[in-house]
């Protein structure tokens, strides 16, 4: 740590990570921890942007100084103004450039060992992706399978409840992962932010152990699985819950018990299986919620829609289900989960005791 300047590396040693760039640039990916100080508000930012583009890059630099150096004084009056002479911030832009040089610039001369992360997020950004290149071929993976409504998502929480390793990939992407897995009022997180939690997510594992995740696909609602993450989980050991169609039923009308209280919203949804289902299925299952028809409906989609797309996606793409571990369930109630979980734990726990 020479001259102000700290690599990617270096990023535990820092009391506070301060990230300049505008909230949108934030929103979209940021080092986990850090605080949003932009130098430049989204509007500022343009303009500047445009002017430079337009008239000239020292007209830009003018203008962008301006706002900069109010900016900055605003942070210092209303955020840092307490902080000890002995704090040490990390200072974080695109590229390690003018932003976050004169927030370093101004702390420095305050008294404060501020730093500026080399290279800016454009560095971070870089070792989060050789880091999900290289990290998911280093774990034993425990896929729990098994066709829609079998509650896969709830056996894991059980199984990280219980202390397991468990990569809950539905739960990072803020989706249940099907046509209907869209949770209302929470958006999916942008996808360099997704990729940002799970290379953090990854990076707490104990390789010796191993992790549990969710058969998926490649895409959970719009984001998409990196390269290497899926390969490693789609050669991984495959525990299937093999559940009753009631059982399934039941589970779905309480888990996605919000559709029943916004049935357009449902109907909205439906079609958009149009192309697959055709006109008149859709119809159909569209009088089932318009009559309030749930359970139906439910069987139906499943029978219908989802188990033949399982069989032939998981078949395909799941070497461990030739010879995956089966757990027969007809009670898929919380207790019943809860005892799945650990019937799945203990088996996985005698073979680790058998070979050791």
């Amino acid at each position: 740590m020479k001259n102000g300047v700290a690599t990617v590396a270096q990023l535990a040693e820092f009391d506070e990570i301060i990230d300049v760039r505008s909230p949108l640039e934030f929103a979209e990916d940021h080092i986990p921890g850090a605080i949003n100080c932009p130098v430049l508000s989204n509007e500022q930012r343009a303009e500047v942007g445009t002017l430079y583009k337009q008239v000239s890059p020292f007209e830009a630099k003018k203008l962008g100084a301006a706002y900069i150096s109010a900016n900055i004084a605003a942070h210092l009056r209303e955020r840092f103004l307490d902080r000890p002479k002995h704090w040490k911030p990390l200072i974080v832009c695109w590229r390690g450039g003018m932003r976050s040089g004169a927030m370093v610039t101004v702390f420095r001369s305050i008294g404060w060992n501020a730093q500026q992360l080399h290279g800016g997020y454009k560095a971070y950004r870089h070792l989060v992706v050789e880091a999900l290149d290289e990290l998911p071929p280093r774990f034993t993976w425990r896929v729990i399978a098994g066709a829609t409504g079998s509650g896969k998502s709830r056996v894991l929480h059980h199984l990280a409840a219980a202390g397991a390793q468990v990569l809950d990939l539905e739960g990072l992407a803020c989706h249940k992962g099907s046509v209907l897995g869209v949770l209302p009022g929470e958006p999916q997180p942008a996808q360099k932010w997704f990729e940002t939690r799970l290379w953090q997510t990854l990076s707490g594992f104990d390789a010796a152990r191993p992790v549990y995740v969710e058969a998926e696909s490649r895409k959970i609602g719009k984001l998409h699985l990196p390269e290497a993450l899926i390969t490693a989980i789609r050669g991984g050991a495959c525990r299937v819950v093999s559940a009753t169609v009631p059982a399934r039923v039941d589970f779905l009308l309480r888990d996605y018990d919000y559709f029943l209280t916004d049935p357009n919203w449902l109907i909205e949804r439906l079609a958009g299986l149009k192309a697959l289902r055709g006109g008149e299925t859709i119809a159909r299952w569209t009088a089932l919620v318009q009559a309030g028809d749930f359970r139906a409906l439910v069987e139906e989609l499943l029978t219908g829609h989802y188990d033949p797309l399982y069989a032939a996606s998981q078949d395909r793409n799941y070497t461990g289900l030739a010879a995956s571990r089966d757990y027969a369930a007809d009670d898929l109630s919380e207790a019943g989960i809860a005892t799945l979980a650990a019937a799945i734990l203990a088996d996985d726990t005698r073979d680790a005791a058998l070979t050791a």
